[in-house]
């Protein structure tokens, strides 16, 4: 197969994707490499209808890969994600209004283009956590104690552009990321960026089944093949406090070649996931993604 990887100039030298990238090169695919952050783009010319069996995107929120994979998918090709269910998971304010209507346990979110405006979310809703809509990787994320210490911060969010405030959902200090790949879900506990603790390490964990069931909402509801999600344990259950499209896929084993094999299975059947199946992997293992909820929901977002 002929596959192009869209990895911006953030990614350039990760682990992922380039391991899965080796990986298809030595399973004899050909592998086409765009930096859409570090090249000029012939954008009239750059998606070619054909060209290749599946575009797959690995990017920064606000990065310029998301417009060159929807030109491919405008054009009719394979994405990997789908790139409409891409722009769902992005934009946090939109995934919010999107998973709570859809039923997920997501907190209440609220949404101000500038800081001031969150002058007006209720003493009561506090303390919050406030971070930038199109925000990763923990970046950016604050938790506001009171409306004074928003007060003070109003400085620091000014240019951060579209915040999301939701209040802060009592936990352990840690969360737990759940990835779903190859119709399997992983999880792992690791610290939450609110409790930053260099003595604890990402490590493999147990899944609940309702946990599990969540997870794989989560993929049904925004429509997303390769994703993880970020579950805290609060006093009242899980929470889904964040959705992002092609993780690192940490402490998942051969966590290169599971990916790899999804990306082709997507690209050979347009984007349909494959069925969900059990593993039998030793330790702890993933769980299959429930059938009633394993199917692809791209019209959802």
């Amino acid at each position: 197969m002929r596959l192009c990887f869209l990895v911006e100039e953030h990614y350039r030298h990760d682990g992922m994707p380039n391991e899965v990238i080796r990986q298809l090169t030595a399973w004899g695919h050909q592998v086409d490499v765009v930096r859409p952050g570090g090249s000029l783009l012939r954008m009239t010319e750059a998606v070619r209808a054909g060209a290749h069996d599946a575009w797959v995107l690995k990017t920064v929120s606000g990065g310029p890969g998301l417009t060159l994979l929807e030109a491919a998918a405008a054009a009719g090709m394979t994405t990997v994600n789908d790139a409409r269910s891409i722009r769902g998971v992005r934009d946090k304010a939109l995934a919010a209004a999107i998973g709570r209507a859809r039923g997920l346990p997501l907190p209440p979110t609220y949404a101000a283009a500038c800081p001031e405006l969150l002058r007006e979310i209720p003493a009561a809703e506090y303390p919050l956590v406030v971070k930038p809509a199109d925000g990763s990787s923990g970046r950016a994320v604050h938790l506001v104690s009171s409306p004074e210490r928003l007060e003070a911060m109003l400085p620091v969010l000014a240019d951060e552009g579209l915040l999301i405030a939701q209040p802060y959902v009592p936990n352990s200090g840690t969360d737990i990321k759940v990835y779903g790949v190859g119709g399997e879900l992983y999880a792992t506990e690791r610290c939450s960026p609110l409790n930053p603790d260099p003595s604890v390490r990402e490590r493999r964990v147990p899944l609940s089944a309702e946990v599990a069931a969540i997870a794989a909402q989560v993929g049904a509801v925004y429509g997303l093949d390769l994703y993880g999600v970020d579950v805290l344990l609060g006093p009242d259950g899980p929470v889904v406090v964040d959705v992002n499209d092609f993780p690192s896929f940490r402490q998942v084993p051969d966590a290169a070649a599971r990916v790899a094999r999804a990306v082709l299975d997507l690209a050979r059947t347009g984007g349909s996931p494959p069925p969900p199946t059990a593993s039998a992997l030793p330790y702890v293992p993933p769980v299959p993604i429930p059938a009633q909820v394993s199917a692809r929901a791209g019209d959802g977002a």
